[in-house]
């Protein structure tokens, strides 16, 4: 028999043996790899029995450098982008429910509230600074816009039924 023969008889030995370790496809680059290591490096090498050990060791020695290479990257065990789950960001009913409960209350006890309370927490919703607040209002002191922050807060909380979650 011919090397080209042995070699074709041994690539398929070679995809047997990587395919119990890899999928297809991958078995058949590793028979591929090896056979251009045996035409390479071991072109003098022309019998059966000493082609076929050769060989397998090659193959061994390629599937350890892949599992170290894949130990060093950490790609073994490792998961990829599609198998995480993503979280539902989108609430269920009972959610938006009392949302809207809470956003129906939060208006009813605003609407309740006196129109100095009503300016200072629009100001504040829009994003603006005490000291800016204080400028808007035309206030001498900002401990007295403090002090309006607190009573405020404190007779909203009272209009929502002294609790800011639902109550059950």
């Amino acid at each position: 028999m011919q090397r080209g023969e042995i070699l074709a008889r041994l690539r398929e030995r070679i995809v047997a043996f990587a395919a119990s370790r890899y999928a297809g496809d991958r078995a058949e680059d590793l028979a591929q790899e090896v056979l251009l290591v045996l035409e390479e490096k071991y072109a003098g090498v022309t019998e059966l029995d000493q082609l076929l050990p050769l060989s397998l060791q090659i193959v061994r020695f390629k599937m350890l450098a892949e599992w170290r290479k894949s130990a060093r990257r950490a790609e073994r065990g490792s998961l990829s982008v599609e198998d995480v789950p993503l979280p539902d960001r989108n609430p269920d009913p009972e959610q938006r429910a009392e949302k809207k409960q809470m956003l129906e209350r939060l208006k009813a006890a605003l609407g309740g509230l006196g129109g100095r309370c009503r300016e200072l927490f629009r100001l504040k919703l829009a994003g603006m600074s005490f000291p800016e607040i204080q400028r808007v209002l035309g206030v001498k002191s900002i401990n007295t816009i403090y002090t309006w922050d607190s009573r405020c807060r404190k007779q909203l909380l009272e209009k929502m039924g002294g609790r800011w979650e639902a109550g059950i």
